[in-house]
């Protein structure tokens, strides 16, 4: 608030007022932010509590062996009934609207415990269903999956497979009509043939698409020759799964995942398999004290990029705290070719737990951040060379980056993205100067390709959109305030004389950022849609220092106001999921706070 004189507001001390808040509000996210740092020398948030995951690994536990893990069984339903919609159905989160997906998994994982205490919320479940399907018949059921996913079968098929294994298709051979028939032999093919298949599901779901094709096999089988075919495929198939099996017993340490791939096995023969025994003791370990699971254990290696950018572009780490982290995100590369994608050595994953996947943002976080706590030392110099190598390895022929695999499939996850690629370029940059001659000249080749791909990215109004963030309450779940945000943040790091062509991307994105602020200063995924602390946060990050004065000053307002001055940071489900799952991380909206609020100061006081 501006200090009032004789009813006379002096614009001169408003402006004093509105620095001494924003400086106030950042030491205060900074020392939050520090204190958050763990001896080992990273940081660790908090994903929410999934319904999705919840209800799949009760399920799951239960298809294994019901007796001995009946108390996870029941708290898991428990949390779900305490946890359900006013409407009747779940959301990803406790703070997501309901959505087909969760509601189907929940409504089947109740199938163990019909009626009784949990009567109630079947019968709510069901009557959502019947008003979002047309009704709870399975060519219902299956026609609407059809209209949410499309040909998309990464999230169809594990949904139709619990339900028909719940009963909920009704019952006899005929109901797994409805399953679409996965391909897993196909996946013993050599990898290199996959970028010819195309296949209709992700490149990290092979553990999943080997159980549940085996599943649907023995419970409907092909006509011969196909039915011989597959036959001789399931042994060498769940080899296969083994092989990618992580020491944790969790795939990709993903609760969901490794429920789907286990409840599969288990009903088809395998309980006694290491694949399902692991996996359910990995479920039984990481179930939380309120019976819930999450989407994923944890995000730690990006968290700790995050809060490195955030916290050294201000200086704000000691030479201890920068070797401690330093060595932590060094010895998080991966040194072996990868089972899931048949990734090289040289990638970062999201997590320090064995099961996470390398992937593009994930080793362009962890490089722009190597570059900022150390580009002097040989050691980093060889792990960052490594790692551009990678991310080189991994652009696409549009000069795109994807997640995991180049060329692989023709699912989102799997195609070129703006906010990845943009984030690849923000590491090509920071290393390529770096770098011997001829090294330098592959990320400069790198980096001309990527830019091409950003331009035909860009949409006609300036924006570009993201791929694993969104809004849950947006038209298509898209949230372009977040992909032109970080792309801006990334691009604004090129040098203008050597790559002009980036001027006008940046000029047309910034006056689409302007014409979506909020009339309250603040951020949602577009015009008049609920301003949130992350958007907002991507947006001010990425104005600051353009000379677009007033809006920044205005989003700074908001996040002071909305952050009870950095002392308070609320979580909104903008994390996105395969298959459109959302979660809220708690680290988020302080990480991306203090990254806005630090750049807001250095433009308030001159540097550029």
């Amino acid at each position: 608030m501006a200090r009032k004189g004789y009813g006379i507001v002096s614009e001169g001390l408003k402006k004093v007022d509105e620095a001494d808040n924003l400086q106030t509000a950042l030491n205060n996210a900074r020392g939050i932010l520090l204190q958050r740092l763990k001896p080992e020398g990273y940081w660790l948030g908090h994903l929410s509590s999934s319904a999705l995951a919840t209800a799949i690994a009760a399920f799951a536990l239960s298809r294994v062996d019901a007796v001995r893990h009946r108390q996870h069984i029941a708290s898991g339903l428990k949390w779900l009934a305490a946890h359900v919609n006013k409407d009747g159905a779940w959301g990803d989160t406790p703070d997501s609207p309901s959505n087909l997906a969760t509601a189907l998994i929940a409504w089947s994982a109740f199938s163990a415990a019909e009626g009784g205490p949990y009567a109630q919320a079947i019968s709510g479940v069901e009557r959502w269903l019947r008003a979002e399907c047309g009704g709870i018949e399975p060519e219902h059921i299956a026609s609407a999956l059809h209209r949410r996913y499309g040909s998309d079968l990464t999230f169809s098929v594990p949904i139709l497979t619990t339900c028909a294994l719940a009963g909920r298709l009704g019952s006899g051979p005929d109901v797994w009509r409805h399953v679409p028939q996965l391909p897993f032999e196909l996946m013993l093919l050599p990898r290199r043939f996959f970028r010819i298949l195309k296949l209709s599901v992700v490149s990290y779901a092979i553990p999943a698409m080997v159980a549940m094709g085996i599943l649907r096999h023995q419970r409907r089988p092909a006509i011969r020759p196909w039915r011989w075919l597959r036959d001789m495929a399931i042994k060498p198939s769940i080899r296969l799964a083994e092989s990618m099996l992580p020491s944790s017993g969790g795939y990709q340490e993903a609760p969901p995942l490794t429920s789907f791939v286990i409840m599969c096995l288990a009903s088809c023969g395998y309980a006694d398999s290491i694949i399902v025994q692991r996996g359910a003791e990995f479920l039984v370990r990481n179930v939380r004290d309120d019976g819930s699971w999450p989407i994923d254990l944890n995000l730690s290696v990006w968290t700790t990029s995050l809060a490195v950018k955030a916290l050294n572009a201000g200086g704000m780490l000691t030479d201890s705290q920068q070797r401690m982290v330093l060595s932590w995100i060094l010895d998080r590369q991966t040194t072996e070719r990868h089972p899931f994608t048949a990734a090289e050595p040289g990638g970062w994953p999201w997590t320090h737990l064995p099961g996470g996947i390398p992937d593009a943002d994930d080793t362009a976080g962890a490089l722009v951040a190597l570059a900022m706590l150390d580009q002097a030392s040989v050691n980093t110099r060889e792990a960052a060379a490594r790692g551009l190598v990678w991310l080189m390895n991994l652009q696409n022929a549009d000069g795109g980056i994807p997640t995991f695999c180049r060329g692989w499939g023709k699912l989102p996850f799997d195609r070129s993205c703006p906010d990845l690629t943009a984030h690849a370029l923000q590491a090509f940059v920071a290393w390529r100067k770096h770098m011997p001659v001829e090294l330098a000249g592959r990320v400069d080749n790198a980096v001309r390709l990527g830019l091409k791909y950003m331009a035909s990215a860009q949409r006609s109004d300036g924006a570009w959109r993201p791929l694993w963030f969104g809004n849950q309450w947006a038209p298509e779940g898209e949230s372009p305030v977040v992909g032109t945000g970080r792309a801006l943040i990334a691009l604004r790091e090129m040098n203008l004389t050597e790559f002009p062509e980036v001027i006008p991307m940046c000029d047309r994105a910034r006056r689409w950022l302007l014409t979506v602020q909020n009339d309250d200063g603040g951020w949602g995924a577009a015009a008049g849609m609920a301003s949130s602390i992350e958007e907002t946060a991507f947006a001010v990050e990425a104005l600051a220092g353009a000379g677009y004065v007033e809006s920044v000053r205005r989003g700074v307002a908001w996040l002071v106001e909305n952050t009870r001055n950095g002392k308070v940071f609320q979580a909104s489900p903008i994390g996105l999921y395969f298959a459109k799952l959302w979660f809220s991380e708690e680290l988020y909206p302080l990480v991306f706070a203090v990254s806005a609020l630090a750049r807001a100061e250095r433009h308030m006081q001159g540097v550029r």
